[in-house]
C-alpha cells in the first residue's frame, strides 16, 4: 500500500517537469517534456510557473474567487486593446475568449444578453462594452491590484 502511494507521488511529481522546445532537422518545431535528440536545433527549456506566483496574497484570493474573463472579437480592435491595456497595467490575471463560430457568440448572449464585445466578466458579475471607471470598480470589488507589481505581468 505504500509502495503504491509512493509510486503515484513520484508520478505526479514529474506533472512539473521542464518543457523542451526545438527544431527537428525538417525544420519543425516541437514542444515536448521529453528531452530532444542530439539532432535538436534552437532548443529551450523552461519550467512552469506556478498560477499566481509573484502576486500578493490579495491578489491570489481574487484570482481563486473571482476569475476574470475578457470577451473579445477579431474584428474588435480599439476598445478590445483598451480593454486588455487596462487588465495589463492593473495585472490581473485573466482568460480572454475571442469569438470565434456560433457556438462563442451563444455563450456571451446567455451572458451579457447581447453579442457585442468587449464585455468583461469578473467572478459572476460582468459589464458590457468599454468603460475604464466600471471595469475599475468590478475589478476593486474584486480584491484585484490597483497596478501591476513592477515588472510582473499576468
Amino acid at each position: 500500500m505504500h509502495r503504491l502511494a509512493l509510486i503515484l507521488l513520484l508520478a505526479c511529481a514529474g506533472a512539473d517537469a521542464q518543457t523542451y522546445r526545438w527544431t527537428d532537422p525538417a525544420g519543425r518545431t516541437v514542444i515536448s517534456d521529453a528531452p530532444p535528440p542530439s539532432t535538436a536545433k534552437n532548443l529551450s527549456a523552461s519550467t512552469p510557473a506556478e498560477p499566481g506566483a509573484g502576486m500578493s496574497y490579495a491578489a491570489r484570493r481574487a484570482m481563486e474567487n473571482f476569475p476574470v474573463t475578457l470577451y473579445t472579437a477579431p474584428n474588435c480592435q480599439s476598445e478590445c486593446s483598451q480593454a486588455r491595456d487596462l487588465l495589463k497595467q492593473r495585472g490581473v490575471p485573466h482568460t480572454e475568449k475571442s469569438l470565434q463560430n456560433e457556438a462563442d457568440v451563444a455563450e456571451l448572449k446567455a451572458l451579457s444578453g447581447d453579442a457585442s464585445v468587449p464585455v468583461l466578466k469578473v467572478g459572476r458579475q460582468h459589464f458590457r462594452g468599454y468603460a475604464a471607471a466600471p471595469w475599475h470598480d468590478l475589478l476593486d470589488l474584486a480584491g484585484y491590484p490597483k497596478s501591476a507589481a513592477g515588472g510582473s505581468r499576468p
